[in-house]
């Protein structure tokens, strides 16, 4: 019998290859444009906890660590290519500890 494959994402705190399941999505949506190429709606930065948002997404460890490690280094700066309100990093650290 063939065994189902398990997918693996790299949590960007610790740096350890986990399953997915196992971590939280971050997602960067997409910028909503009319027809004409005006920007409608800009792109924000939410947890995402189905994991089936669109969007350029980051895995992070439900852990407060690892959340704190990755704001220490930017990696999820790095990650979206945009810079990231400590708003956000204190909304997130929140959902992650509820």
């Amino acid at each position: 019998m063939h065994q189902k494959k398990i997918p693996l994402r790299k949590c960007t705190g610790c740096n350890e290859m986990k399953e997915k399941k196992q971590l939280v999505r971050i997602v960067k949506t997409p910028d909503k444009t009319d027809e004409n190429g005006n920007i409608i709606q800009k792109s924000e930065i939410l947890v995402d906890l189905t994991g089936k948002k669109s969007g350029r997404g980051a895995y992070i460890c439900p852990n407060p660590e690892c959340l704190k490690a990755a704001r220490k280094a930017r990696r999820l700066e790095k990650a979206f290519s945009c810079k990231i309100p400590d708003e956000l990093y204190d909304q997130l650290e929140k959902e992650l500890e509820g």
